[in-house]
């Protein structure tokens, strides 16, 4: 393996919560991660738009790596510069690979975690199936998704596929299946218990439940009917002490 491997995990993060960092975590541990960045998207290729402005998602994010060290919050996908206009604005995994491997990081130093959830939709992702030579992939087992059902569910990828430990010589990049415990949480249940009044502590970072509450994210009282425009202006107001 390359002396300098950097760990990139991508997502809306609507919120971030434990799960993600669970995930993020036992990468780099059982890869020795040199580094990870945290990447927030813009607009989802796969998903509805997020409720959260990008502004109060790139701010949970850094609150949630804060002190962990060789973590960063990148804003990498919110910056104009990586989405087309054509795309319109949507965040692409390949186009961030890419504009890594331009800023200097070979695809043998790029890890890419994700949960073995969403890689079972790799095959529908832009620029598949070369996007898996752009960096190796490390999938991360979730509740209700076991690795032992990706090489079934993706048998055309079952020979890029090692084992951690690893039990063969793996690739330049390859796709790299680890068997971690991971809490058993989804933004859309933390969203869901905040419209219904309830507690979500334990499922995100401390910081980053304040930050939630100090800023009313996802409680039921938000209106609605209010714009997407209004909504992320009356946001970004409130993160910068405008209100």
């Amino acid at each position: 393996m390359s002396a300098r491997r950097v760990g990139i995990m991508g997502g809306t993060f609507d919120p971030i919560h434990c799960g993600h960092l669970d995930a993020a975590t036992a990468a780099q541990h059982a890869l020795r991660l040199t580094e990870l960045l945290v990447i927030t998207s813009r607009i989802p290729p796969h998903r509805a738009a997020p409720i959260a402005s990008s502004y109060h998602r790139f701010a949970m994010v850094s609150l949630a790596v804060a002190g962990r060290p060789g973590w960063q919050a990148s804003d990498l996908e919110l910056r104009d510069d990586v989405s087309s206009v054509a795309r319109a604005d949507r965040s692409y995994t390949s186009a961030t690979l890419q504009k890594l491997h331009a800023a200097g990081y070979a695809p043998p130093e790029l890890f890419f975690v994700i949960g073995a959830d969403a890689f079972a939709e790799i095959a529908s992702w832009v620029d598949y199936p070369a996007i898996l030579g752009y960096a190796s992939f490390v999938v991360v087992a979730r509740p209700g998704y076991r690795i032992s059902d990706l090489t079934t569910a993706l048998p055309a990828l079952a020979g890029r596929m090692v084992h951690l430990p690893l039990d063969r010589a793996p690739h330049e990049t390859s796709i790299i299946l680890l068997d971690a415990a991971t809490s058993d949480v989804s933004s859309t249940a933390i969203r869901d218990r905040r419209a219904r009044g309830e507690s979500i502590g334990g499922l995100v970072p401390d910081s980053v439940r304040q930050h939630i509450e100090q800023h009313e994210l996802y409680a039921s009282e938000t209106p609605l009917s209010r714009t997407g425009a209004d909504r992320a202006a009356s946001a970004a107001g409130r993160l910068h002490g405008q209100n």
